[in-house]
């Protein structure tokens, strides 16, 4: 069994022990889809390159469709990756969203759903890029699990340190503004890693098309923990 195959059989037979990652009521609370792909036409160049209309867009969006969080983007081939240079790359720019959003208000709390220590923390600072990022190691029945929080607020990083103990369903940090979440409205970028690769601090979120099979070996579905019925 690969570790992939060895991640979701865990996370089933623990699902009852997972806690959350934002406050979700499935009683009460609707998730909104969110296409970023070319399919979406409505969503012109003119308003993903402006920060504040993109913003807009998409808070008009939930509160259209009464919707307290838009959802989605795993392996999602996104033309918005157009708007910033730090997704352009040699030969073949990046598109390939390897994690999925849960797009919200700013200040939404964001949690660990599973113990963990913080193995890493930066403010990604570029344009289009994750902002105040964290990254937690967690291990589960001795296989490792990296899980990355990124477009938080500054506030977020504030009295951290690496191999500090976090516990399930404990508060990490927020949403961040757009001013400086990268650039992006108010969103989570939540993603899963089997391997690091030596990264401290931040890990690719969106690579090129072309590789997909390779990121598909270490970034598993967010959503096997997540567990969001969309």
């Amino acid at each position: 069994m690969d570790a992939t195959a060895r991640l979701a059989a865990y996370l089933h037979t623990h699902k009852l022990t997972i806690g959350k990652v934002v406050d979700f009521d499935a009683e009460k609370d609707r998730l909104l889809p969110l296409d970023f792909t070319s399919a979406n036409t409505e969503l012109t160049a003119g308003i993903i390159d402006d920060t504040e209309a993109f913003s807009h867009w998409v808070d008009e969006k939930l509160r259209i469709n009464n919707c307290r969080y838009g959802i989605g983007g795993y392996m999602e081939n996104r033309t918005v990756y157009a708007r910033s240079t730090h997704f352009n790359a040699d030969g073949e720019p990046r598109r390939l969203h390897l994690g999925i959003d849960i797009w919200g208000a700013a200040g939404t709390p964001v949690y660990a759903p599973l113990p963990a220590i913080i193995h890493s923390f930066n403010n990604n600072n570029n344009f289009g890029d994750y902002g105040p990022t964290i990254i937690l190691a967690h291990q589960l029945s001795g296989l490792p699990l990296f899980s990355l929080y990124g477009h938080l607020s500054k506030e977020s990083l504030n009295g951290l340190s690496v191999g500090q103990a976090i516990s399930i369903n404990q508060q990490i940090g927020v949403f961040g503004h757009n001013t400086e979440n990268g650039c992006w409205p108010p969103h989570l970028h939540f993603q899963l890693m089997l391997d690091m690769e030596g990264c401290v601090g931040d890990y690719p979120g969106v690579a090129q098309v072309s590789k997909k099979e390779y990121y598909l070996q270490n970034i598993p579905d967010p959503n096997l923990l997540l567990r969001l019925q969309v």
